[in-house]
């Protein structure tokens, strides 16, 4: 089995440097072809935006007679004509497309889809290896309990790519049905597929799930869709609407903590003077009273559904097992240390493009990523990366863009000479953390809000492209990539026994409203912000409604079963849901081609 298991491991290895290395070159070709943003086309604000609105790129205008190209030779001749088609990303996919690869159209399609498969990759490993690293450091400064930061920092680890996703769509391309779809999409997903893959693997185990629990998420959630369909039926929200939608996941969170922390205290008050004694559990003499301190959330529940994406954390549960996401490089790579140069080793350099901008430009503290070098240069370049994304916000002239990069360079250069003369070599800081760790929080916000705004970016190009609703595109494609970490390390976790498939279908329901109280709450809230006072509007659209009616459906459906089966997932179960999703797949798709024809015909 161990030579196998190198095998594959090899093997691995080998896959994912060649990936890396088709990424590298379709963003070389991307940046050869365009050369970013160009002179006019500029991203700009309207006169009225302040505030949290400073971060809205001008909305895209209506592009959907690209492929008629009435009174133009040809698509590029249209954009040409049209600059404002071009808006929305750091790259000009439908010039790359339509003019720069006319002779190569096939190669466009290939180059065009392994750099979405990047975006959902970066998304991912972002959160996988930077953010969620912040997030646990983040806990472990603030010394929350368990609890508490299993109802707020946990979930914004797991569902970083959608939430962020869903900002960019709202405030980044200023497309809202993008974002609404790709949130509810999702959940579709995760509470059907998911929550249906699970029960059909675990049908033969007769776990049961803790009832109250799971009541009490399922119907917070329904109270959530019932809020969001209101919002939608009425088409607009202001920012105290938000703020009131948002509120619904701070008064869940509250109660789950509070319930926890206080059945907690009940369990274990008899018991503290054995409590030194029991696993994890430790007791602390200060003023004369009994503490308990709390047990840190596990390694790898930090990003358990983006696990998959890692490169650098081998995720072990706590009976020493591997998850079967992921690979485990370090046996080949001491098999291949004695020779001087490999294959592999070449393909394993290949990954270093993709990590090298971000490493530079987020501070990371982990005692096993520990480099001070790399600490230094981020804290030293992270403000410049901050001043080139205001630049391409506000045009204040040449000179005004010059000022902010020689007072960002002055910033970065005095945060980087304090960081090299307060850290050690050979271990990360031990005081001060939390503006490390605050500064990691921050750059790696930072760098979702750029990967998920070139992604949605590029959707609506591919939506113009394929001549399909992007806002399909977002519930499929978007979707489906945002979630595919769900459902892999979801089975995974479901099948390391009782309290594994416990914490997987608590994660099946809790991820997604998270995703959408928080992550829809706070993009209608920038959204609003940025159009006050007057309302932000959203466009009624019924297949939105569509897909909160099946969200509906599947926690109703989960709901009855699960009780009529004493709260023990089955195939009756797990059909039903995989089901639901099916016809909600084909309902959609056909709606969207009625639509289409519609248009077309007029």
């Amino acid at each position: 089995m161990g030579h196998l298991d190198r095998f594959f491991n090899r093997k691995a290895i080998n896959f994912r440097g060649c990936f890396h290395g088709l990424c590298v070159v379709v963003f070389i070709v991307l940046c050869f072809n365009q050369g970013g943003y160009k002179g006019d086309d500029r991203l700009s604000l309207t006169s009225n935006h302040t505030g949290l609105g400073s971060l809205e790129i001008a909305k895209t205008t209506d592009c959907s007679g690209l492929n008629q190209h009435k009174g133009y030779e040809n698509e590029c001749e249209y954009l040409k004509a049209n600059p404002q088609c071009k808006a929305g990303g750091f790259f000009y996919y439908l010039d790359f497309f339509y003019c720069d690869s006319q002779n190569i159209v096939p190669l466009a399609y290939i180059a065009l889809g392994i750099w979405l498969v990047t975006l959902f990759y970066l998304l991912g490993n972002t959160s996988a290896d930077y953010f969620c690293c912040c997030l646990e450091k983040l806990s472990n400064v603030l010394r929350l309990p368990p609890t508490v930061a299993g109802v707020t920092l946990l979930p914004l680890g797991n569902g970083a790519p959608d939430v962020f996703a869903s900002i960019a769509a709202f405030v980044g391309t200023d497309n809202a049905d993008v974002g609404l779809n790709s949130i509810s999409g999702g959940a579709v997903f995760i509470i059907c597929i998911v929550v249906g893959t699970i029960s059909l693997a675990v049908a033969d185990q007769a776990v049961t799930i803790d009832k109250k629990c799971f009541v009490r998420d399922v119907c917070t959630f329904l109270f959530a869709i019932v809020s969001l369909t209101v919002i939608l039926f009425v088409g607009e929200v202001n920012v105290g609407g938000a703020i009131a939608f948002v509120s619904i996941y701070v008064v869940y969170a509250t109660f789950v903590a509070a319930s926890e922390i206080l059945r907690k205290k009940e369990e274990y008050a008899p018991l503290l003077p054995l409590a030194n004694s029991s696993e994890g559990r430790l007791l602390t003499e200060t003023d004369d009273v009994p503490h308990l301190v709390k047990s840190t959330v596990p390694h790898w529940m930090w990003g358990s559904n983006v696990a998959m994406y890692s490169e650098v954390h081998n995720h072990v549960l706590e009976d020493n097992r591997k998850p079967p996401w992921g690979w485990t490089d370090e046996e080949t790579r001491n098999e291949e240390s004695g020779s001087c140069f490999s294959c592999s080793k070449l393909l394993t350099w290949l990954e270093f493009p993709l990590m090298l901008p971000r490493r530079l430009t987020i501070p990371i503290i982990d005692e096993e990523r520990w480099s001070k070098g790399y600490a230094v240069c981020s804290v030293t370049l992270a403000p410049l990366l901050l001043a080139f994304l205001w630049n391409r916000i506000y045009d204040g002239g040449q000179l005004g863009q010059d000022l902010i990069y020689i007072c960002s360079a002055i910033v970065g250069c005095v945060l980087g000479v304090i960081a090299f003369m307060s850290t050690k070599a050979d271990q990360p800081p031990q005081k001060m953390l939390l503006p490390w760790v605050l500064g990691g929080f921050f750059m790696s916000i930072i760098w979702f809000y750029m990967v998920a705004n070139e992604l949605v970016a590029l959707l609506v190009s591919l939506g113009l492209i394929f001549r399909v609703n992007s806002a399909i595109l977002a519930l499929t494609v978007l979707a489906w990539g945002n979630s595919m970490g769900d459902l892999m390390s979801n089975v995974a976790i479901a099948m390391n026994g009782a309290d594994g498939v416990q914490i997987a279908i608590s994660g099946c329901y809790a991820g997604p409203m998270f995703n959408t109280l928080v992550g829809l709450g706070v993009s209608m809230l920038i959204g609003s912000w940025s159009k006050r006072p007057d309302p932000y509007i959203i466009a009624r659209d019924s297949g939105l409604l569509c897909n909160l009616g099946f969200i509906v459906i599947g926690l109703v459906w989960s709901l009855v079963v699960l009780p009529r089966n004493q709260m023990k997932p089955n195939k009756v179960l797990g059909i039903g849901l995989i089901g639901i999703y099916s016809v909600f797949l084909f309902l959609r798709i056909g709606m969207a081609v009625v639509v289409g024809s519609l248009n077309g015909s007029s």
